[in-house]
């Protein structure tokens, strides 16, 4: 074996993302934070003496709401054929979507909370 060989054998193997894969995880997960805070958001918000209904319709309204978002995301990256599934060049968009999927997942909940309880307090 020739020296530059055994330089190239060291190197670690680098496996190839499956694009669609990788979003449909990174949607499961933010689908399961999302409603995690939202629970624990109304679960809060009913502690504080709320002891209406509210609370958990909109529970059931806001989980509802989010999964044709997520599914959207994952529909982008799963109409990818094989060769595009694993292409590289899709890293930054990549990145992009499942950085805005995970700022949804996990700011809505916290910005309808504030939203929730500043109507609240003006009626």
């Amino acid at each position: 074996m020739a020296e530059s060989d055994k330089h190239v054998a060291a190197l670690p193997v680098t496996r190839a993302r499956d694009w669609r894969k990788v979003m449909s995880d990174h949607v499961a997960y933010g689908l399961l934070v999302y409603t995690a805070l939202q629970i624990f958001f109304t679960v809060k918000a009913l502690s504080e003496g709320s002891s209406s209904a509210l609370p958990y319709l909109a529970l059931i309204v806001l989980v509802g709401g989010i999964i044709p978002v997520c599914r959207w995301f994952e529909k982008r990256w799963a109409d990818l054929d094989d060769s595009q599934a694993f292409d590289p060049a899709f890293a930054p968009s990549f990145r992009r979507d499942a950085a805005m999927l995970w700022a949804l997942a996990i700011g809505l909940p916290i910005a309808l909370t504030i939203i929730f309880k500043a109507l609240l307090s003006v009626f």
